[in-house]
């Protein structure tokens, strides 16, 4: 099973190796999706969790026994086919290639299922046709 969640560390936790701990602990994978942590400052990551549910259960109960946030993420990108021009630079960015062009019609072809929301797309479209739903 996997959750996508956005974990949010306190000052004196920013330096405590989390995804290690998952790892080790509790046998459960992240995949760090987003990441702004730095010394002695609040912490954001956003990360994918895979694992078995009881194991992911117990992981989200132990960050939360630590003081670290966690909230699910349900946010996902959002393109206006209307306003999208299909100039392709968003394809640049996207770093699991869930944002091509068709090489047949030249069309932005979004996949949905490989999109990670890290959300580079966004700034990137001259058009402002990329968003997220929330």
């Amino acid at each position: 099973m996997k959750k996508r969640v956005t974990l949010t560390f306190p000052k004196r936790s920013s330096q405590m190796p989390v995804t290690y701990r998952l790892a080790k602990d509790f046998n459960v994978a992240a995949n760090i999706i987003r990441a702004q942590v730095a010394p002695n400052q609040v912490g954001k990551l956003v990360v994918e969790l895979s694992g078995d549910i009881d194991e992911l259960d117990a992981s989200i109960d132990w960050m939360r026994s630590q003081d670290i946030g966690v909230s699910f993420t349900s946010r996902e990108i959002v393109i206006d086919e209307d306003s999208c021009v299909h100039c392709g630079l968003c394809t640049g960015v996207c770093p699991t290639e869930a944002l091509t062009l068709d090489p047949v019609s030249f069309k932005l072809v979004f996949g949905r299922s490989k999109c990670v929301v890290c959300e580079q797309c966004i700034p990137t479209c001259p058009v402002l046709a990329i968003s997220t739903n929330l």
